[in-house]
């Protein structure tokens, strides 16, 4: 997934929403908070994080994340089983279960949700490649699946695409059987199927709804949304038809406790309904989740000194209310990202000259608390790749030593150099972090006009080449290192993955090499050669790998904070009656 996830976050205005006094107290309802606007519900389309969770409420892959293992594993979903892999690496072949139902929808033969097949993942995929449609999540399998791109190619010649011409790499073999034949080895292929990309969507749905089809999702996942409307709140019911799928009986060390496994082999969803509230500001939020009318919540910067002691205990006000405390180092980076189409920024000393005037320390403390961990580079800690203990030349705050830089660049004390615009969301927090690196821009005598965008729009002006800085963060689609270093790939370029549009041959050449070895030694090493060029070419401006601080009420069972949260809200549950005890201490 173009899986952007801010740094300057948490835009638009929301009002405070309450819950409904008449409301069953006896339903198990999950509330939760999503701080941006969705731009919609196509699989096709969830190329940020915000948009990808809401589409895996209702969609589903052939795999998934095991929800209780770390390091995470990926295990079978809508597949019995993991591949059947040839011994060449190249042909994948996975049955599907039989027996699982499309949502019941009015797109069917009446309106009742028919079962689902093979051929729907071939059709899946090669929406993905419509050169008409133009999705967001082409990047993913772009020269991957051999054909496919020939297909693509030869349909955009066209009037209208020809899904029912046969690609040589994407055959249903029979109802059940699926099989991919890759074009050249492609390591991480398994984890770009547990990705919303992927997910399955029934064709005669999509020819149904058209160009609307974005607002009527249809899956076969656990929790159903008969229109989406782009409200401040997205209800989800329960699937009736969601198959026997039940809560693990499994899991990896810290979590095989009696606490994790209570609900162990009950029928999932464990909750009956999903309510999100988009509420883009910090402060409603954070009221809300003190009220109790979301479940969890992660602790705003302003309020991080009063909720959180020593950095690392939570306040006795909250934890007498039965409220308790995650904290969890996330697979993600943050940075600003130079648009290396535009001469100016193809000027290695000027990127370097702003990235050493920047004080990281100072971002660090006044908008994540000090809890950050210092971006050397793009690969964050916890997957191979990244290097312990390595320090990025080019890290700030050195005045003096960027004045000289800038200098060596053409534009002494800023002079030469035009007005840099930087597009940030339109949020009271993506404004304060801006107005904090136009102040250190200024240090160097440059020049920066903040524009403020919906996150839609901002996504927009990233895909078009719009922009001449940008500021966001990359999360990661699976947990592998090829997928930051994919950022910056050259022919990864906007629309694709690459927002940056930087393109450097050598490290497009030794990324190609390592994306298509499989894990060892040999690929680490290459890996880290990637880690060195990212850094000290300084093709974005680094800030911190984040971490979460998540507060979360007594009576939400089974909560883990995890990277990889498609269908997260399948395994949690909450307690009715600790809810009714805990609510009045609130």
């Amino acid at each position: 997934m173009k899986a952007l996830n801010l740094i300057l976050v948490l835009s638009l205005f929301a009002t405070l929403f309450s819950c409904s006094k008449t409301e069953n107290e006896n339903e198990r309802v999950l509330n939760l908070l999503v701080p941006a606007k969705v731009k919609g519900m196509d699989p096709a389309f969830a190329s940020d994080k915000y948009s990808s969770n809401e589409v895996s409420r209702v969609y589903e892959g052939l795999l998934e994340y095991h929800y209780l293992w770390r390091p995470y594993k990926l295990v079978p979903n809508l597949a019995e089983a993991l591949p059947v892999v040839s011994k060449d690496g190249l042909t994948y072949t996975f049955k599907i279960k039989q027996g699982i139902l499309f949502q019941d929808n009015k797109a069917f033969t009446g309106g009742k949700g028919r079962e689902l097949m093979a051929q729907d993942f071939v059709y899946t995929i090669k929406r993905l490649a419509d050169p008409k449609l133009q999705s967001d999540g082409w990047w993913v399998l772009d020269g991957k699946i051999k054909g496919l791109n020939d297909w693509r190619d030869k349909n955009a010649k066209g009037s209208k695409v020809d899904y029912d011409e046969e690609v040589v790499g994407l055959k249903a073999l029979d109802k059940y059987t699926v099989q991919f034949v890759l074009a050249k080895p492609f390591p991480q292929f398994l984890y770009s199927l547990a990705m919303s990309f992927t997910f399955a969507t029934a064709r005669e749905v999509v020819e149904f709804y058209g160009k609307d089809f974005l607002n009527h999702p249809v899956g076969t996942g656990a929790f159903m949304l008969d229109v989406f409307d782009q409200s401040n709140k997205i209800t989800y019911k329960k699937n009736p038809t969601f198959r026997n799928k039940t809560f693990p009986s499994d899991a990896s060390a810290e979590f095989n406790t009696p606490e994790f496994l209570a609900d162990a082999g009950k029928p999932l969803p464990l909750v009956d309904k999903v309510v999100v509230n988009i509420i883009i500001e910090d402060q409603p939020g954070w009221l809300n989740f003190q009220k109790g009318k979301i479940d969890y919540k992660g602790v705003p910067k302003d309020n991080f000194a009063s909720a959180i002691q020593g950095g690392k205990t939570l306040a006795p006000d909250l934890t007498a209310k039965g409220i308790r405390l995650d904290i969890s180092p996330s697979l993600d980076v943050t940075f600003t990202a130079f648009n290396h189409t535009q001469k100016i920024f193809q000027n290695v000393n000027l990127r370097r000259a702003m990235a050493l005037v920047f004080d990281e320390v100072k971002n660090n403390e006044l908008f994540y608390n000090s809890t950050g961990l210092s971006a050397q580079s793009i690969v964050p800690p916890g997957i191979a790749g990244h290097i312990k203990d390595y320090k990025n030349p080019y890290r700030g705050p050195r005045v003096d030593e960027a004045k000289a830089l800038l200098a060596k660049a053409g534009y002494p004390e800023g002079k030469g150099l035009p007005e840099i615009t930087y597009d940030i969301t339109s949020s009271s927090s993506a404004r304060q972090q801006g107005e904090f690196f136009v102040s250190e821009m200024a240090k160097l005598g440059i020049k920066i006009k903040l524009i403020q965008n919906p996150w839609p729009e901002l996504q927009n002006k990233v895909n078009t080449k719009a922009f001449m800085l940008y500021g966001m963060a990359w999360g990661a689609d699976y947990p592998d290192a090829e997928n930051f270093l994919q950022l910056l790939y050259g022919p990864n370029k906007s629309p694709g993955a690459n927002g940056s549009n930087y393109d450097n041959p050598v490290f497009s050449e030794k990324f190609k090499k390592a994306s298509q070895m499989q894990d060892s030694p040999e690929r680490t090493k290459i890996y880290e050669e990637l880690y060195k060029m990212a850094a000290e070419e300084m093709p974005l401006l680094y800030g911190v790998h984040r971490q979460g601080y998540t507060l979360f009420h007594g009576w939400l069972k089974n909560f883990i904070s995890t990277d990889f949260e498609a269908h997260q809200e399948i395994y949690l549950n909450v307690d009715i009656e600790k809810k009714k005890e805990l609510i009045k201490k609130i």
